[in-house]
């Protein structure tokens, strides 16, 4: 695992959830960034767009970001499940993700 410095490091974290290996890795990226990169919009949508299920990672207030969470359920429908509430209840993001 990365030191602190490195998880907290944005240029780190950009290129980890970019990775493009397949499975589940890249996604998982976003959970081992520091607390403040999990709420940092640009990393969030980067690794929403790669691997919707990183949302799961996504902080509490980016979970409720109509522009982040429409990314992820774009990509992967099945991100709906780690959505805010109220984006669960957004009949736009619910079509998106089916």
């Amino acid at each position: 695992w990365a030191s602190e410095r490195l998880r907290n490091d944005k240029d780190v974290a950009l290129t980890a959830v970019r990775d493009d290996k397949p499975g589940p890795e890249p996604a998982r990226a976003l959970g081992i960034a520091s607390k403040r990169l999990r709420d940092d919009r640009d990393v969030v949508l980067a690794a929403v767009r790669e691997h919707g299920t990183a949302l799961e990672w996504a902080s509490e207030r980016l979970r409720d970001d109509r522009d982040v969470v429409l990314a992820a359920v774009r990509k992967h429908g099945r991100a709906l499940e780690w959505a805010s509430e109220h984006m669960r209840n957004d009949k736009d993001v619910v079509l998106a993700a089916v």
